[in-house]
């Protein structure tokens, strides 16, 4: 039997020789699956994204520094590698532990679980009454379907952490993952508290974005706002108006005292 010669002149080495791959590279990954299901009609309203940047802007946990935390918003999560098709695609979730960027260097087409290997931490969906149902565990998986949302979120992934807002009541429900359950979660002083991130979840009345409505947004542990980049640059003009003022007043305030000497003929270089 003749021999197959490789480009070196030297026939191959037997498969056996060869290293194995390794699940990640023969398994699906982001690249392979889509990111949209062009049969799939989503409409997001102007609520969801001002509410999905906003919970993005303050998500800022001092546990985890910024390039080892994953936050996205609609990004289509994989979770079955015997289903490609099956997916689930949250208004808002955050991963903690992982790379911000996918293997270092690129940006997110997906989320797939059997690459990543950690699930989300959190997640937040935001009411609408066409979904309200399936957020808050009520559907019934019907047979031949995929599980519903809320078995993917507690039994599959199991998200330690699932928050359901609804701006039409503003109505704010917390779960927290306890023996593999959903159970409802305490809020302290109307927030959630996580200690794992040093965040706590909570609604705060105010303007964003032009628009006075109760907002969803993250706080530190101990009740503090963790400011968006806006704010933060108009806390900082505040700061720089004030201090300007209160130097304006302490000049003022130092010609009238010189003004009084000068009344009393006192030199006010003898006085150094």
């Amino acid at each position: 039997m003749n021999k197959i010669a490789t480009r070196s002149g030297k026939p191959p080495l037997p498969p056996s020789s060869n290293p194995p791959l390794s699940p990640r590279q023969t398994l699906p990954t982001m690249y392979d699956l889509p990111s949209e299901d062009p049969d799939e009609i989503y409409i997001g309203d102007e609520y969801h994204s001002l509410q999905s940047i906003l919970l993005r802007y303050t998500f800022r946990p001092s546990t985890y520094p910024r390039d080892r935390m994953f936050v996205s918003t609609n990004l289509y999560i994989y979770y079955d590698i015997r289903n490609l098709n099956w997916y689930k695609r949250p208004d808002w979730f955050a991963v903690v532990g992982v790379e911000r960027l996918y293997d270092g260097h690129d940006m997110r087409d997906s989320y797939v679980m059997w690459q990543e290997l950690v699930s989300p931490f959190v997640i937040v969906e935001l009411l609408s009454p066409s979904t309200e149902n399936e957020d808050l565990g009520r559907t019934l998986r019907q047979a031949g379907n995929p599980p519903t949302k809320w078995e993917v979120y507690e039994q599959i992934l199991r998200v330690p952490y699932y928050i359901v807002f609804s701006r039409y009541t503003n109505e704010l429900q917390t779960f927290h993952l306890v023996g593999g359950r959903y159970e409802p979660a305490p809020l302290s002083n109307g927030r959630l508290l996580i200690p794992q991130l040093e965040l706590s979840l909570g609604l705060w009345r105010g303007s964003y974005e032009g628009i006075d409505r109760l907002w969803l947004r993250w706080f530190t542990i101990d009740g503090e706002l963790i400011l968006t980049p806006d704010e933060k640059a108009a806390a900082a003009q505040q700061e720089a108006a004030a201090a300007k003022q209160e130097a304006a007043a302490a000049k003022q305030e130092a010609e009238r005292l010189a003004a009084k000497l000068r009344e009393l003929n006192i030199d006010l270089d003898s006085l150094g």
